[in-house]
């Protein structure tokens, strides 16, 4: 018989829209609190190392970085990556940019992105910082979309990322809207949280004193970045950097994720509007050199009155909203800036930690297989002599173990060592190696004895 299932359609409709919600939480809008990354930027970064299009090698056409992303690991449409590769790029959107883009990466003033076959990209230095450790059992993998295929769930970022570029995205229901910091200041705050777990957010700030925006401008005041910072949620006012030279008003840096054309039609309508008055002429004059937008004014006028108005009427000042949403435990929460620093320090400790594990047992099976070069080089002689009056290389390996107590890796690496081995010479770079992996086993060992042994080495 068919099996029917009554249920409330509110109850079903309820249930359905929160698993669709959580799903769009974790997998696409809010950033992971361990990497800072959403997922398609881990994605875009895993696929172009898989590549091999890392700094120091050519630079590869786009199309085929968001052919191998698309097709190994997201599968959610080219533009979706495409364009996250492009923001990834870009210099005024990424305080530190993860990719070295060549050709039109698009503008300040919105001008979008040639199209994939057009632009070329590789890996930036700094995102090898989220790459370098992923070879060292340092964090967990699963299945891609298909099951073909492993990725990492997380980068084992060595840098707070999230807060060294930022995050910004919208999901069900809530938002994150997160800015960017100078990594230096960052570092400097995360070590001085590590030395005084007790430290308050006033003494975070001797370290992390704000936000540092890609494209510049200047913050009004303090008290939106404390409150930031000590409940996750806070808003900055955000002015763009202006001049008065010879009766213009020379515009240099304008505020964050606000578009330099933006601007210049806005001056252009409140002009037009009235509202605005004293302004005789407009012109952009940015080059390759940097930002500059001339506003010529009228002899009458009293620049610094105009100026105000600029930012009164105009994007040249606006409010950043901040809400330091991130993806922990597999939830969503809004976090402080000691908290987010926290995260990443127990995050730093558990890849240290496995990193460490990893290169003990690496050092520990390397140790072994020397031990039994040492072993048959004190008895060469008996074991030439035991392999070539053996029938076979599995009978030769029976009867070295057996008599001089070796174990199966040892007797494989023996009878696979090559003739040039036997020299006295390479005798004491075993030796040596043997020496050399004996105490990195005791430091590898001795790190993970000791939580400030590794927090030193974090």
């Amino acid at each position: 018989m068919e099996r029917i299932e009554r249920a409330f359609i509110e109850e079903e409709m309820e249930q359905s829209y929160i698993n669709y919600a959580m799903s769009v939480i974790r997998g696409r809008a809010i950033p992971d609190i361990r990497d800072g990354l959403k997922p398609v930027q881990r994605r875009i970064l895993y696929g172009m190392h898989e590549l091999g299009v890392v700094p120091g090698k050519p630079h590869r056409k786009s199309a085929r970085v968001v052919g191998e992303v698309m097709g190994k690991f997201h599968p959610h449409g080219d533009l979706a990556i495409y364009d996250t590769m492009v923001n990834m790029a870009q210099p005024f959107s990424f305080r530190y940019p993860l990719i070295d883009g060549q050709g039109n990466f698009g503008s300040i003033d919105g001008d979008p992105a040639a199209a994939t076959r057009y632009t070329e990209a590789r890996l930036a230095p700094i995102a090898m910082e989220f790459l370098e450790e992923l070879g060292e059992k340092t964090v967990d993998w699963v299945p891609n979309f298909d099951d073909s295929l492993k990725e990492p769930v997380v980068l084992p970022a060595r840098i707070p990322s999230l807060l060294m570029n930022g995050a910004w995205g919208i999901s069900v229901g809530m938002t994150t809207q997160i800015p960017p910091h100078n990594l230096s200041e960052l570092i400097d705050g995360t070590i001085a949280l590590m030395d005084d777990p007790f430290i308050t957010v006033k003494g975070l700030m001797e370290y992390i004193s704000g936000p540092d925006f890609p494209t510049g401008g200047v913050i009004m005041g303090r008290a939106g970045i404390e409150e930031m910072y000590r409940t996750g949620q806070g808003k900055i006012t955000l002015r763009g950097k202006a001049t008065i030279e010879d009766g213009a008003i020379i515009i240099s840096e304008i505020p964050y994720q606000v578009r330099k054309s933006t601007i210049v039609e806005s001056i252009a309508a409140k002009v037009q509007a009235g509202q605005i008055d004293g302004i005789s002429d407009l012109r952009d004059e940015s080059d390759r050199e940097g930002l500059r937008v001339v506003v010529e004014l009228k002899r009458s006028a009293n620049p610094n009155v105009v100026l105000n108005q600029l930012y009164k009427y105009t994007p040249l000042e606006r409010t950043f909203a901040a809400v330091f949403l991130v993806i922990i435990d597999g939830n969503p929460r809004t976090l402080s800036l000691k908290e987010i620093l926290n995260s990443f320090i127990d995050f730093r400790r558990e890849v240290v930690r496995r990193r460490t594990e990893h290169r003990l047992d690496v050092a520990r099976k390397r140790a072994h297989i020397l031990e039994g070069y040492r072993i048959a080089l004190s008895n060469i002689e008996r074991v030439i002599e035991i392999i070539r009056s053996s029938q076979d290389g599995h009978t030769a390996g029976g009867r070295l173990q057996e008599e001089l107590a070796l174990s199966d890796e040892q007797v494989d690496a023996i009878l696979k060592m090559r003739l040039s081995q036997l020299t006295s010479l390479e005798g004491e770079k075993i030796d040596a190696e043997y020496e050399e992996k004996k105490r990195a086993i005791a430091e590898y060992e001795e790190i993970l004895g000791s939580e400030i042994l590794l927090d030193e080495t974090i």
